[in-house]
C-alpha cells in the first residue's frame, strides 16, 4: 500500500516526487532537445561548451595530445582523521592512465573543457573510498560528462554508488564507465543509471557498437590503440578504460550541439548511431498471418 501524504519529502532535503498531487503539466514544465537525427553528432559539434571530468590518475599537463587542462584537483586523505578533501593540484598524472584517457576525450571532442580529479596513485593504486569521493565531488560540481574507466570490486561500495549515480542520472551529469576487463561484479559500470562501455576489436577507430545481451550496453574501439602517455609521448594498449573516454568524447560531442539532452536521450542517440544498429520498420508477417504481440 502506498504511503499517503503530500507527495514529496521536503525533510530528507531532497526534493523527491512521489506523484503530482493538486498540480498540473503547467506546473511542471521541461525545456528540451530532440537531439541529432540519427543519434549522429552533427560535424560542427566538437565538444565546445561541454564540461568533462576525468576521474582517475591526474592528467599530464602540456602534452602535446591533450592540449589545454581547465583544471586539476586531487583527492588527499589526512594521515590521522582519515578524512578526504579534493583540493586543487598541480602534480599532474602518477601512472599515465588518466592523461590516455583525457587524451582520447580531446582526440574525439577537441573543444571540451577538460577537467582532472586524481584518484590514483603511483602503480595504479586506489581505494574506494577515494574514488568515491573522487566521483561524489564530480557530481556535485555538475560536469556535463565524468569519464570513470575505473570501477571497484569492493561490494560495501555498491549502495552508496548506485546512489550517486541515481543522483547524477536525475541531475544531467552523465557517468561514462568502463566495464571491467575480467568477468568479475564491479561497480558503478553495472548500474542502468551509467552509460557502461567495453572494448571492440574493429579496425574503425570512429566506430561504437551497441551490445544487445548483459551486462555492458556499448563497445568503443578500445583494443591495440594508441594513446597518450607520460613524458609527451604515445603508446599502444588495449583495455575497456581506452574505449570509455571515446564514448565519452561522442556524448560530450553531441552535448554541444544539443545541451539540454537527458542522460537517456544520451543513450538513445548512441544506440541509434551504433554501427550494428539498423532502424528502419518492423518486417511484415508472411500473408494470411497475423501477429498478436499480446500472445508472443
Amino acid at each position: 500500500m502506498g504511503a499517503t501524504g503530500t507527495g514529496t519529502a521536503p525533510e530528507r532535503g531532497l526534493g523527491l516526487t512521489w506523484s503530482l498531487r493538486g498540480r498540473g503539466p503547467e506546473d511542471v514544465p521541461v525545456p528540451a532537445d530532440p537531439g541529432p537525427p540519427g543519434g549522429r553528432p552533427e560535424p560542427r559539434a566538437t565538444g565546445r561548451g561541454v564540461r568533462v571530468c576525468v576521474v582517475d590518475s591526474g592528467v599530464e599537463r602540456d602534452h602535446p595530445l591533450v592540449g589545454p587542462v581547465d583544471g586539476s584537483w586531487v583527492v588527499v586523505k589526512d594521515g590521522e582523521s582519515g578524512a578526504l578533501t579534493v583540493e586543487p593540484t598541480t602534480t599532474g598524472d602518477t601512472c599515465g592512465h588518466g592523461t590516455a584517457c583525457a587524451g582520447i576525450i580531446r582526440r574525439t571532442a577537441p573543444d571540451c573543457e577538460l577537467h582532472s580529479v586524481r584518484v590514483l596513485g603511483e602503480r595504479f593504486s586506489g581505494t574506494g573510498d577515494v574514488l568515491m569521493a573522487g566521483l561524489r565531488w564530480a557530481v556535485e560540481q555538475r560536469f556535463d560528462v565524468v569519464n570513470l574507466s575505473l570501477s571497484t570490486t569492493r561490494t560495501r561500495f555498491a549502495p552508496e554508488l548506485h546512489e550517486l549515480a541515481d543522483r547524477a542520472y536525475f541531475a544531467r551529469t552523465v557517468i561514462v564507465a568502463s566495464a571491467h576487463n575480467t568477468p568479475v561484479e564491479s561497480f558503478p559500470w553495472r548500474f542502468a543509471s551509467v552509460i557502461s562501455v567495453g572494448s571492440h576489436q574493429e579496425d574503425d577507430p570512429e566506430l561504437h557498437l551497441y551490445n544487445p545481451r548483459p551486462p555492458v550496453e556499448f563497445f568503443g574501439p578500445g583494443q591495440n590503440v594508441s594513446v597518450p602517455w607520460l613524458g609527451g609521448r604515445t603508446i599502444r594498449t588495449t583495455g575497456n578504460s581506452f574505449a570509455t573516454p571515446y564514448v565519452a568524447g561522442l556524448c560530450a560531442r553531441v552535448l554541444s550541439a544539443h545541451p539540454r539532452m537527458t542522460a537517456f536521450q544520451l543513450k538513445n542517440a548512441l544506440y541509434l548511431s551504433a554501427a550494428n544498429v539498423h532502424a528502419g520498420p518492423r518486417p511484415s508477417t508472411a500473408a494470411g498471418d497475423t501477429c498478436d504481440d499480446s500472445e508472443n
